[in-house]
This record gives structure tokens, C-alpha cells and sequence, in this order.
């Protein structure tokens, strides 16, 4: 099979041909053959191999022991073609949606369902071969989900997109519908979170994004308010907009400047939520941290079951779905998706579609 992996210590692509792997006799894994990948924003820091701590440094990824060459690719919808003896349930032929954030199994979040919050992570994409290749090799058949009648090209977004901006919007609902609600960075996973804000019964919705064309797209999906970053003063941007300290910050680039604004402009007792992985740091006041009673927050993606309540909700159609741009599954196609990314120029999730 072909496979589209970036090396350590380097931001090339190659084009590898590797053999297709297959379920192992006694056991529960299945093979999907990649009809569509998402590309994802996470991706473009592990092609560069490291997040930014600030002064702290890089954080490495094959310090944390993370395999190179890394098939990278986590929002991926496939067709089932095969299956080990022990896993029940499946079908060949069936188009299912792949969930990536798996645990080791065995700790105490694993066991409480919280696999993406497994200090021993193997998630797909990262820890393991991942969706830019032409077959992915899944663990076990609880992690596929049936799509019924949604585009392809749109549910493969859920696996990421859609459940980081769900598992974050939970985390500062409930609220009441009127209390401002700040999302930063309305790129693909921020424009999603608007609409599931807005498609959970939320209206006062703040987009803030230094795209214009992002901007206008948050508006369609449910913001009430618009504010374009780049003027220098993103905190005093955001209160002239909302007109009041804000209830809750969703921070979908989380940066100093953008980490520093959220602590700014929230309301005592509020809650930021970070997300975003561009990096630095940010100081805060610690007597502000408890006068304010302030909840900082990081959220990573989501769990299984949550996954599976996205999919729900789209398939009641009470999630506008993103604009989707459509990319071919090549080396070409996968190197320019995440350049266009890296350049913050696509108002919506770039999609590849396999052969």
C-alpha cells in the first residue's frame, strides 16, 4: 500500500510503498481501505516534530517516543475489507468512521472511558499508522462508527473537528443562551465549534479570527458578534464588542497573546477553555487567579462517547455542517493541504479522497 509519512528531523513528505497490513489471526483487528482523510491543523506541528513551550523549550515528539516515519492522518472514513476472528460485529464493505484517541487499555482513564486522556496514548496518526495512506489498521471494532446518510467528506471531520469543538463547548455549557461566549481562531475546528454552540441552544457567540473570510462563514453558523485579531489590544477588542466581561473563552489557537486576552476579558467565576496547540506561554497574576475565580481548563479532543453523541447530533441535522474543501489522498495532496494550513488560509476542513 502506498503510505504518505513525514521523517524525523525533517518537514518533506515521502511516498512510501509499505505492505498492507493485515489482521492478525487471533484477534480483534480490522483493516478499512481510506476512502477520505480530514486534514488537521494538529498535524502540521507533528510534521514539524515538536509544540512550542515557550521558555521551556520544544517538546519533542521523538522524545516522548513517538515511531518516525509517522503516517500522520486521524479524521479518517474508510470501507471495511478485513477482520480478525474476534472482532464481532463487522461487516466487510461497510463504510465506517474511525475513532483515533486510543488508550493503553488498562489505566484509569481507559477504564472510565476516557481514553484520550491515556498517559500511554496510541492514538492513530500519531503513536500509530494514521488515515494518509491507502488501508488503516484499527484495534478493535468499538472504535468504528456507522455514518448512515452523512457525506463522507464531512463525517470524517467529526473524529477530530467536530469532537474537540464538542467536548470543549461541553465543558462551558450550560450557560444562559444570552451569557457572551468567546471562540478564538474560527478556523475548521472553531467554525464548528459556533455551530455546536449555536446547534445546543447557545446565541451569544463572539468570533474573533484575523481572517475576514473565516469571520463571515462564523456569522452563517450561528456567531452574534465578529471581532478581527491583529489590532494589538485583543482583550479591549472583545469587550467593546461584547459590551461586558465575557462568560466563557474557547481558545482554538492558544498562544500567549490569545491565552493572555482570554484572562483578560473574562467574567469572575468565568471559564477559559484551551485548545489550540501554537505554543508559548502565558503569566498570569496569581491573587487575579483566585479573585477572579477564574477555571482554566485544557481540553483534548474527546472521548468515544462523545464521539458517538456528534454523530448523533449530525444525523439529526442539528449541526451545520463546515464548509469542506476537497484534496486528492496523494503526496501532493496531503504536502499542500497542510502547507495551505500552516499559512492559516482555509476557511473550513480540507478533505482527501482516496482512489
Amino acid at each position: 500500500m502506498r503510505a504518505f509519512a513525514v521523517s524525523a528531523g525533517s518537514t518533506a513528505l515521502s511516498e512510501l510503498e509499505l505492505p498492507t497490513p493485515t489482521p492478525t489471526p487471533q484477534g480483534t483487528e480490522v483493516l478499512l481501505r481510506v476512502t477520505h482523510s480530514g486534514v488537521c491543523h494538529t498535524d502540521t506541528h507533528l510534521r514539524a516534530g515538536y509544540y512550542d513551550l515557550g521558555r521551556r523549550g520544544k517538546l519533542r515528539l521523538v522524545d516522548r517516543g513517538i515511531p518516525y516515519p509517522m503516517t500522520m492522518g486521524h479524521e479518517v472514513v474508510g470501507v471495511v475489507e478485513a477482520a480478525g476472528p474476534e472482532a464481532d460485529g463487522v461487516e466487510a464493505g461497510r463504510t465506517r468512521l474511525v475513532y483515533p484517541w486510543i488508550g493503553c487499555g488498562e489505566c484509569a482513564a481507559c477504564l472510565d472511558g476516557r481514553e484520550n486522556a491515556c498517559p500511554k496514548g496510541r492514538n492513530l496518526g500519531v503513536a500509530r499508522p494514521g488515515g494518509y495512506a491507502d488501508h488503516i489498521l484499527v484495534p478493535h471494532p468499538r472504535y468504528l462508527l456507522g455514518i448512515g446518510d452523512l457525506d463522507p467528506s464531512w463525517a470524517a471531520t467529526l473524529a477530530c473537528s467536530g469532537l474537540t469543538a464538542y467536548a470543549a463547548a461541553n465543558k462551558v455549557l450550560p450557560l444562559p443562551p444570552e451569557a457572551p461566549v468567546v471562540v478564538i481562531g474560527v478556523g475548521g475546528v472553531g467554525l464548528t465549534a459556533v455551530a455546536t454552540l449555536h446547534a445546543l441552544g447557545h446565541r451569544a457567540i463572539c468570533a474573533v479570527d484575523r481572517e475576514e473570510a473565516n469571520l463571515a462563514v462564523a456569522a452563517e453558523l450561528g456567531a452574534s458578534l465578529a471581532v478581527p485579531a491583529g489590532s494589538g489590544d485583543l482583550a479591549a477588542d472583545v469587550l467593546a464588542a461584547t459590551g461586558q466581561p465575557v462568560a466563557a473563552v474557547i481558545d482554538f489557537v492558544n498562544n500567549e497573546q490569545t491565552a493572555s486576552a482570554a484572562f483578560e476579558v473574562i467574567v469572575k467565576g468565568g471559564r477559559m477553555v484551551q485548545v489550540g496547540l501554537f505554543g508559548g506561554e502565558v503569566t498570569i497574576p496569581t491573587a487575579l487567579l483566585a479573585l477572579k475565580m477564574v477555571t482554566i481548563q485544557g481540553s483534548f479532543v474527546g472521548t468515544l462517547t462523545e464521539l458517538h453523541e456528534v454523530v448523533e447530533l449530525a444525523q439529526q441535522g442539528r449541526v451545520p455542517r463546515i464548509p469542506v474543501i476537497d484534496g486528492k489522498l496523494s503526496l501532493d495532496g496531503v504536502t499542500d493541504s497542510l502547507d495551505r494550513l500552516a499559512a492559516a488560509g482555509v476557511a473550513g476542513r480540507i478533505v482527501l479522497k482516496g482512489e
